[in-house]
This record gives C-alpha cells, sequence and structure tokens, in this order.
C-alpha cells in the first residue's frame, strides 16, 4: 500500500510514488534497449499489481492510517503514473525515454492534483476505489497528453 516505502517519504509522497514508477520506467527501456513492448508490458504489469493492492487493502489502509484516502497510501499513484507511461514512444536516444517519461510525469502530477471530471466525484468511491480509480482517471488524461506531445510535437 504505501508503494514500496515512498508513503513515508517527506514532502510530496505521491510524487515521490510518481517519480518511483516513473525511474522504473527508464530502468527497463533503457536496460531493454529502448525495447518499447518490454516497457509498456512492464507498466501493465505495475499498474495492474498496484491497482490490485490499493483496490484490495484501501479500507484496510484507511483504517490503519485513520483518513480517507491517506497520503501514505500510494500504490494509486505508482497504478496512475504506469498508465501514463503505457505506449509512450521511446524515440532512438536515450534521452527520448527520459524525455518521455518527464513529459508522463509532469502531465500525470498535474491532472493527480486538478482531479478533472469524473476523478473527483471518483474519490467518493468507497475503501480502495475511492484511493484508485481518481488515479486511473489522471493516468489516463496524462497518457493522453503524453501522447500527443510525443508524437506530435517538435522532432529534435
Amino acid at each position: 500500500m504505501t508503494g514500496a516505502g515512498t508513503g513515508y517519504l517527506p514532502g510530496a509522497p505521491g510524487t515521490w510514488a510518481s517519480a518511483g514508477a516513473a525511474g522504473v520506467f527508464v530502468a527497463i527501456a533503457l536496460a531493454s534497449g529502448r525495447c518499447e513492448p518490454c516497457a509498456w508490458g512492464a507498466m501493465l504489469a505495475l499498474a495492474v499489481a498496484a491497482s490490485g493492492a490499493c483496490a484490495g487493502l484501501g479500507a484496510f489502509a484507511e483504517a490503519a492510517f485513520g483518513r480517507k484516502d491517506p497520503r501514505q497510501c500510494t500504490a494509486d499513484e505508482w497504478a496512475g503514473q504506469a498508465i501514463a507511461l503505457v505506449g509512450v514512444p521511446l524515440g532512438t536516444a536515450a534521452w527520448h525515454v527520459l524525455a518521455a517519461a518527464g513529459v508522463a510525469f509532469v502531465a500525470f502530477r498535474l491532472f493527480d492534483i486538478l482531479k478533472p471530471p469524473p476523478a473527483r466525484r471518483l474519490e467518493r468511491l468507497r475503501g480502495g476505489w475511492g484511493i484508485l480509480c481518481d488515479d486511473l482517471v489522471a493516468g489516463i488524461y496524462a497518457n493522453a497528453v503524453a501522447q500527443l506531445v510525443l508524437r506530435l510535437g517538435p522532432r529534435i
């Protein structure tokens, strides 16, 4: 639930969790020689695993930390950031991977904070679903923005 301990990091645990997921993406993309299916598959697997943990243990986390959507629970950010990274182009150079991760990271954090519809309303769901679903929506929105920026933006 605490996303590899990122929920206990100071400041903004959600940002640390998103950075962790983006870091996993970068590491897999670079280690695999920019194998897009490898990086994308890893992000799908991460999204499924983190979503399952969040949905399954969310009510427990709320009881353990004494509040709805506790800041220590960051599995939702791991899941949302992973969704934001699925399908992003890796380009032909290592720095393209970093740029792709950076664009998806910034877009996800923005949407996670702003919570555009229907994200804010989904927070009202009970237990882990209320913790998780707003971040999945933010991840979908961030993915759309990242796709547009990285596929239609200026070529370097």
